[in-house]
């Protein structure tokens, strides 16, 4: 018998059949501080056709800049009700919103804050990996600043920095998985 490797196997589609109870699109409370804002766009392939079985998983700090998680022992408020964390999954025209609340600002490497992010997955058929990458907010001074945001060549950065709309505290962002406009993807290993 000799060993040989077997050919790999593509992700999906399943998200839209077997993962959608764990999605929703508010992941802030009633009872929630901080500032509501939503967050609304589409994941397009190379081609800029819609991808319609994707899901993001969505992690923040909230407005404080601490993480609902116990490895955080910053000594900073935590919010009753915000877990920091949501998924959403695309529509069938590759579409997706969900409303959190605006992030603080995080320590990051050497102690430096971070600008407000929110750090996102993306998920979907095709893929073998998640994709992760960031969506900052257009007009902070700290993005800068941003250790993240330095690492990417700046004619890219809009790809990581929602747009505001002309609805007040909605911002849209798109994902691109490849090809013209592709969105920054950041490798943090598995």
């Amino acid at each position: 018998m000799s060993r040989h490797a077997t050919t790999s196997q593509t992700v999906g589609p399943f998200f839209a059949l077997g993962l959608t109870w764990l999605c929703g699109e508010d992941f802030a409370a009633n009872n929630s501080s901080g500032e509501r804002i939503v967050i609304c766009g589409k994941v397009l392939d190379g081609e800029g056709h819609a991808v319609p079985d994707a899901q993001l998983e969505i992690w923040q700090a909230n407005e404080h800049g601490r993480y609902a998680h116990r490895e955080d022992t910053q000594d900073k408020p935590l919010n009753e009700g915000f877990p920091g964390f949501g998924r959403v999954a695309t529509d069938d025209d590759g579409s997706f919103r969900f409303c959190t609340i605006k992030p603080g600002m995080v320590p990051g490497p050497d102690d430096k804050l971070q600008a407000p992010h929110l750090v996102v997955s993306i998920f979907c058929r095709g893929l073998l990996r998640r994709l992760v990458t960031r969506i900052y907010f257009p007009g902070e001074p700290s993005n800068s600043e941003d250790f993240a945001l330095s690492l990417v060549e700046e004619s890219r950065w809009e790809t990581l920095i929602a747009k505001p709309t002309a609805q007040p505290g909605t911002f849209e962002w798109n994902v691109v998985l490849q090809g013209a406009g592709e969105t920054v993807f950041f490798d943090v290993g598995m």
